[in-house]
Formats: C-alpha cells, sequence, structure tokens
C-alpha cells in the first residue's frame, strides 16, 4: 500500500483534508491511512486532485506548423509519435484521453498497448478513423463514405476493430484546404445514421461541427457531443442543453493558430479561417454558459502549437472564456469521463482508479496550478 499523507483531496465533490491510499491500482481509502504503508510520500501543503481527462486529441499529430504534412510519414513514423505524445501527455498530468481521429487502427493499438504496459501514458479511448464525406474535413486521416448505407459501412468497420466512440464531420473546418469552416458536410440523415450504429453496440458518438446548421443537425442526430462549436447560437446552445449534449470547446486548437499565425508557418489558409471564428467562438462560450450546457475539457492536442505536453493550459483558456475555477475542474475529470463513458475515473474516492496529482498550489484558487503538477500518479503508480 501507497499513502499520500497530509495533503488536501480537491475534486468535484469538495475539498478536505485526507490522506490518499492506494494498492493495486485503486484508492482504498481517503480519511486517515494505515501507520504501517509499504511507502509513504509526504503531501504537506499539496493538493491532491485527478488526473486530467482530455476528450479531444489526436495522438499522431504533433502541434508542427503544418498538420498536412504528416500524411506522408509511414504508420512505424506516426506510431512513434503517438508514443511519444502519450509520454507528454502523462507528465503533463493527464491520465485520460480520447483521441478522435487516427489512420488506420494506430490509436486503437496505442490504447491496447497502454492497457497492456507496453507503452506508459494515460488510458486512451480511441474511435478509429472518423467517418467524412468524400473529400470532407480530414479525410486525408479519416474513413470518406457518402449516404446512409456508406455511412453506416463506415462506422460498423470502426466498432469491428473496437472503437470505444465513433467520431464523425458534422461540418467543414479550419485546417483542411478547401473545406469551408462551417459549412454542414455529412446531412442530417448521414449523421443519424452513425448514432444508430453506433447506439447498436453502446458506443457514443462526436460530432466535429463549426457552424451553427450542422450544429442543430448533430444535435437532432442524437450525437453525443459536439466537438468546437464555433459558430454556436443561442438556439442551438439551448438545444444542446436540452438533449444534454456535450460540448468540447477546444480552446488551445484555435489559439494554438491565430496567436502563431502565417509567421510560424502555419498555412495561410488556416489562419484565415481561424482568425474569421475567434470572435464567433468567444460568443458561442457566452451562449453555452447562458443555457447550461455541459462542457467537458477537450484540446485538439496534436494540431498547431497545440501540444500534448501542454494540454493543462486549457483550463485556463475555459476559465479566462468566464467559466469558474470549479467548473474548469469538472470539465477536465468528472465530465470528461462521463462522456466517455468511464467509471471510476475523476474524482479522488475509495474504489476509483488511482490516477492523481499532487498540486502545490490550489486549483480552485490558481487555475494554473494545473500545468505544473508536483507528481504523476497512474494506476496507483508514481510516473513523475
Amino acid at each position: 500500500m501507497k499513502v499520500f499523507r497530509g495533503g488536501t483531496v480537491v475534486d468535484a465533490t469538495g475539498v478536505r483534508d485526507a490522506d490518499v491510499a492506494v494498492e493495486d491500482g485503486e484508492i482504498v481509502s481517503v480519511g486517515d491511512a494505515s501507520d504501517d504503508p509499504d511507502e509513504e510520500i509526504d503531501a504537506s501543503g499539496q493538493f491532491v486532485a485527478p488526473g486530467l481527462v482530455d476528450a479531444h486529441v489526436h495522438l499522431m499529430m504533433d502541434g508542427r506548423a503544418d498538420p498536412g504534412e504528416v500524411d506522408s510519414d509511414s504508420e512505424a513514423t506516426l506510431a512513434y509519435r503517438a508514443a511519444a505524445n502519450l509520454g507528454d501527455a502523462l507528465d503533463a498530468g493527464v491520465t485520460t484521453v480520447r483521441d478522435l481521429g487516427a489512420p488506420g487502427s494506430l490509436a486503437l493499438d496505442a490504447a491496447t498497448a497502454v492497457e497492456r504496459g507496453v507503452l506508459e501514458g494515460p488510458r486512451v479511448v480511441a474511435c478509429g478513423e472518423n467517418v467524412v464525406m468524400t473529400g470532407g474535413h480530414g479525410h486525408w486521416f479519416g474513413r470518406e463514405a457518402d449516404g446512409v448505407a456508406e455511412v453506416k459501412k463506415a462506422v460498423r468497420e470502426q466498432l469491428k476493430r473496437g472503437a470505444d466512440v465513433v467520431k464523425c464531420m458534422a461540418t467543414g473546418g479550419v485546417l483542411t484546404e478547401g473545406a469551408l469552416t462551417g459549412a454542414p458536410e455529412l446531412d442530417e440523415a448521414e449523421l443519424e445514421a452513425v448514432v444508430d450504429a453506433a447506439n447498436a453496440k453502446r458506443v457514443p458518438t462526436a460530432a466535429h461541427a463549426h457552424g451553427t446548421a450542422g450544429i442543430k443537425n448533430a444535435v437532432r442526430a442524437g450525437i453525443s457531443s459536439v466537438e468546437h462549436g464555433t459558430f454556436m447560437d443561442r438556439e442551438a446552445a439551448e438545444l444542446m442543453a436540452d438533449r444534454g449534449t456535450y460540448w468540447v470547446p477546444t480552446a488551445k486548437a484555435l489559439y494554438g493558430i491565430v496567436e502563431a499565425g502565417t509567421e510560424a508557418g502555419i498555412p495561410e489558409f488556416a489562419v484565415r479561417k481561424a482568425e474569421a471564428a475567434k470572435d464567433a467562438w468567444a460568443e458561442a462560450f457566452d451562449h453555452a454558459l447562458d443555457a447550461g450546457v455541459p462542457i467537458a475539457m477537450g484540446t485538439d492536442a496534436g494540431t498547431p502549437f497545440n501540444h500534448h505536453g501542454d494540454i493543462p493550459e486549457e483550463l485556463e483558456l475555459m476559465v479566462d472564456h468566464g467559466l469558474s475555477e470549479e467548473a474548469a475542474l469538472e470539465a477536465a475529470t468528472v465530465n470528461a469521463a462521463d462522456l466517455l463513458g468511464l467509471d471510476g475515473v475523476g474524482t479522488v474516492a475509495e474504489g476509483t482508479h488511482a490516477d492523481l496529482v499532487v498540486l502545490d498550489a490550489d486549483p480552485l484558487d490558481d487555475v494554473t496550478a494545473w500545468q505544473s503538477p508536483a507528481r504523476v500518479v497512474r494506476r496507483g503508480t508514481v510516473v513523475r
């Protein structure tokens, strides 16, 4: 048994002074722990919190200025990069990630490698290949499909591979040349086919959706989460809140492009589209907060200057746009875990997975505390 002694526990259930005892990868007690553990770690003056959950990453991307360049990389190169990104995310205190698009079975294989102890990294929930219309956003690493029958087959292919979630493209995006950022791509009938095929296996769904029409199509179709939601209007936000559809804002993806710009080598078309979307995204955040849309943290890590090792910066950006520190914690722990369908993840409680971070400052007072964890614990093992 390992005991983190004398710290202050901070999670979505509240704040309390407590020892945290872990054994065999599980939290076995939160309170006064045994006086004779196998290992004791002094957490006096520190804060013990759940490891972060990022609901939107791309393990095969590395934050380079032009992600389209990775299209020519070999499968082996992509796999090595994914392994490195897993290590960077774990070092940053991220203990669970959801990969929302990679070629072939790359991310699914990464999940298996972590689970079997071949790789050290966060728990991986993966979609396999995202389903996209022919020539649509992300087509170069997605599964192209058109019409209800083709879309159903494409979804079933991902489920056959063992996908934990099905990802589709409801609208165009910023990083695909020629795609219109907010324009609908898969239509509502195709999105319903995605949901129907996924529901048959009780697998959640996620839709890349920037434009208002595409967002509403996705929500009406029953999609579990809207990714990005850049041009969400008040009506779309209220629809999402009414249906319980999660929003994954991915602030770091937008800011990574806008702040670096073409001077850093980002393609001009991507910078132009991101700059045009920035003000709308800020308004979307206001609409979401006003309507009470459930929010789960996700970064789109791997997109330009949006590195896996910097994932905790997303909480600061969410707070900057009006989310409280408590709500940001919930978005990055229990909400994201709920969206991913994970039990025993996102809280510090007896019987849950021993995925923890030890922080030097209270993240409810200083949201930047997440960005420099003193210790990271995965499956009960201190990995940093």
